[in-house]
């Protein structure tokens, strides 16, 4: 038996398909194959495949090759943006554009004012029309036969058959019919009309049909191309050459030959190549690129740094820790990719309609066919009503409405930072009524920090900052670290420490500037004699009353001050608590702290007291999730350490803070990248406006085949008119995905643009 492990993946660029048919036939053939699954995405031109070891990318290719497409392991080629300079298939059919409409616009023209139409005009219409039909529409009729061949029909049937049938009676018409006899005249109606079957034309048919439909296509294709803009924009991101140090020289390589521990040298403006550790120098470093946030951090020896981010300041040296796939970079850009070639449930319902559609467009065609012949006897009438239904309903929409909004939508979320991991998750953002957000590093910095200095009467908190920073900084306790760090920022240069001790359980002490500074509990100052006044014990117990750790410092027999340090707030998590309220879901703070801090994070930043659980081991935060769940709630998990990573597989909807831990993130459906909990808000947000617009695109696809079949059936709607149509119908869909490309974060605008 196969295991997972096992299997094989590959991705293959699919060529030839136009419409959501051609997708469903290669995706029914791939899945035939023994030991084969494979999705199909029409938009994305590409098929996804997992195989057992016994087949051969090439059996895979083979068989797309059979049923009359081309396949291909694609090809990265970096650096080109323009859409038309990639893509010579979009050039090939920007130029079949371009004649057809210069052939086709007289015709149209003609036919429809009758005081241009001089003695021959039908013959000119016919010169024009003869190539639009035949160049134009060649990909529709190479298509159809291709299909014929494998005996399955898709759009390109039902165009092929509509222009041909309508350029067939029109050549009838003029050779053998009246059509062809000096000084004939005829008028444009947007209905079917009652007229002479001898004497009627279809030229403007088949010529605007055949423009409309590659206006549309062309229009579908760059739009397509625009809507995956975001992933190669962020393929390209990163840097395409490195210094690297060699025998101390520094040596400029293409970055794909960067290897794990080489070192490498980052100048003022240049792009770090890969992920990597700061070795040499301090800088500032530009990630809004790749994280969507706007300020610069600092950067200094022992930092992480990511590579497509940018040096804005001094000279660094790196040593490189991750390269190639393993990057931040190309683990977003698989995230995202993945993402978009995934399909929604409504998208899957949509595959299966437009698998059986065209069969059932051509018995309707036929169907209106002989019923207008029985009922009104008038054959010309009878045939435009027939291509009428047969070029009204072809099923592009269908195809485009998902694939074309997961990838605006997955594309937008990476570039502001949030990855989705596929169509699935949009699902479950509908339904999140209960947000779990774990407390240490998601709604608080997950670094301890000096939050407030108490002094007492004629102190300065300058002095205070300064001996007691200066004393903090000789240990490696976390408490003391968040002092030091502290005291560094306010006064700058600490003075040294002489005779330096540390006193387990009760803190340190030790000499600066002249003075016998003791900083700690306040049982090390008492054993030193220096007790603290009112005003510094009313300071203490409110500090620990907030969960708050409380440092006494005291120096020549005198308690100076209390100094408040604990795992501080984000500065936008309140924010953030807000915007998750005014979607409609209800926060939960999940945390293995005590009670009383995990009270004042909660109160700080908005959380009602109630929906506060403390003192929860590591191992028991899945099972918490759990809990809300079998209490109806459907939950949302907010993490970022290899402790919450049970939960987060748990919960409906994962997210994980990118800043977080690899197993954090490989277990949530969402990851944000920024640190920022606001961007907890937005991800959800943006699925839900995405699951919206594929929701949305659905509905006018499949309510336009609806509506106008029966329009078209009844003799209302001229070939031409349903040409265009039709042809209007994708790019609307398209259009509505793009949309998404406005989307705005909350935190950067206010407002849900």
């Amino acid at each position: 038996m196969t295991t997972a492990v096992e299997r094989q993946r590959v991705e293959l660029s699919i060529g030839g398909m136009t419409c959501a048919s051609c997708a469903a036939r290669i995706e029914r053939k791939l899945n035939r194959l023994e030991g084969v699954e494979a999705t199909v995405n029409f938009a994305t031109e590409k098929a996804h495949v997992s195989f057992a070891p016994g087949v051969a990318v090439a059996d895979l290719i083979g068989t797309v090759e059979k049923t009359g497409y081309t396949a291909e392991v694609p090809r990265t080629e970096p650096g080109q943006t323009d859409p038309e300079e990639a893509d010579p298939e979009l050039r090939s059919l920007r130029q079949r554009l371009l004649v057809t409409l210069a052939l086709s616009v007289p015709v149209v023209v003609l036919a429809m004012v009758p005081a241009l139409q001089f003695t021959y005009w039908q013959w000119l219409s016919f010169a024009l029309t003869a190539p639009v039909v035949a160049y134009g529409g060649w990909p529709f009729h190479k298509a159809a036969f291709t299909n014929l061949r494998h005996r399955s029909a898709t759009m390109d049937t039902l165009v092929s058959l509509g222009t041909l049938a309508a350029f067939g009676w029109s050549v009838w018409a003029l050779f053998l019919g009246t059509a062809g006899m000096p000084g004939m005249r005829h008028g444009f109606e947007l209905a079917v009309g009652t007229e002479d079957a001898s004497s009627s034309l279809y030229l403007e048919a088949a010529a605007g049909v055949t423009a409309f439909i590659l206006l549309g296509r062309y229009l579908e294709a760059r739009a397509k191309r625009r809507a995956g803009s975001a992933l190669r924009a962020l393929l390209e991101l990163g840097a395409k050459d490195v210094a690297v140090l060699r025998d101390g020289r520094e040596v400029r390589l293409p970055v794909g030959l960067l290897a794990v521990g080489d070192r490498f040298v980052v100048r003022p403006g240049e792009k770090i190549a890969t992920d990597g550790t700061v070795v040499e120098g301090s800088s500032a470093v530009d990630a809004s690129m790749l994280t969507g946030e706007s300020v610069p951090a600092e950067v200094s020896p022992g930092s992480a740094v990511t590579g497509a981010t940018v040096n804005v300041g001094g000279r660094l040296v790196v040593e490189a820790v991750r390269v190639g796939a393993d990057t931040q970079l190309a683990r977003m850009a698989a995230l995202v990719e993945r993402a978009q070639n995934g399909k929604a449930a409504a998208q899957r319902l949509a595959d299966r309609i437009s698998a059986v559609f065209v069969p059932v467009v051509l018995v309707i065609a036929l169907g209106t066919l002989g019923v207008w012949l029985a009922v009104s006897g008038d054959a010309a009438a009878a045939f435009t009503a027939a291509v009428a239904v047969l070029i009204i309903a072809c099923p592009c929409a269908l195809g485009l409405a998902t694939p074309t909004a997961l990838m605006v939508g997955t594309g937008r979320g990476a570039q502001l930072g949030i990855l989705i991991r596929g169509p699935e998750v949009l699902e479950s953002t509908r339904a999140v009524d209960t947000v779990v957000l774990d407390k240490t590093g998601t709604v608080t910095t997950g670094a301890m920090t000096l939050l407030a200095v108490h002094v007492a009467e004629g102190e300065s908190e300058d002095e205070v900052l300064r001996l007691a920073g200066s004393l903090e900084h000789a240990s490696e306790h976390p408490i003391a670290r968040a002092v030091a760090v502290g005291a560094a920022e306010r006064v700058g240069e600490l003075p040294p420490v002489e005779g330096f001790d540390n006193r387990p359980g009760l803190g340190v002490q030790g000499v600066v500037d002249g003075h016998a500074v003791v900083a700690g509990r306040e049982a090390l100052l008492a054993d030193w004699g220096q007790h603290l006044p009112e005003s510094l014990q009313a300071a203490k117990q409110r500090a620990e009353q907030a969960g708050r750790t409380a440092i006494a410092v005291g120096w020549d027999g005198r308690a100076r001050a209390v100094l408040e340090v604990a795992d501080a707030v984000k500065p936008t998590s309140a924010q953030a608590i807000r915007e998750l309220r005014a979607l409609g879901l209800t926060p939960v703070l999940l945390t293995g702290d005590h009670r009383a801090v995990a009270a004042a994070v909660a109160a700080e930043v908005g959380i009602d007291a109630d929906q506060v659980i403390a003192d929860v081991l590591p191992e028991d935060k899945a099972a918490v999730v759990g809990r809300l769940q079998s209490e109806g709630r459907v939950v949302a998990m907010v993490g970022d350490g290899v402790n919450d990573a049970a939960a987060l597989a748990m919960a409906d909807l994962g997210l994980a803070m990118g800043t977080g831990t690899d197993a954090a993130i490989e277990a949530a459906d969402l990851t944000l990248v920024r640190g920022d909990l606001r961007t907890a808000a937005d991800a959800i947000r943006l699925a839900r406006r995405t699951l919206g617009t594929i929701k949305g695109n659905l509905f006018w696809a499949f309510g336009y085949n609806v509506a106008a079949l029966p329009l078209a059936a009844a003799g209302l709607l001229n070939p031409m008119i349903a040409g265009a149509a039709m042809a209007f119908s994708s790019v609307f869909v398209v259009t509505n995905s793009l949309r998404l490309r406005g989307f705005q974060p909350l935190g950067d605008t206010g407002a849900d643009t």
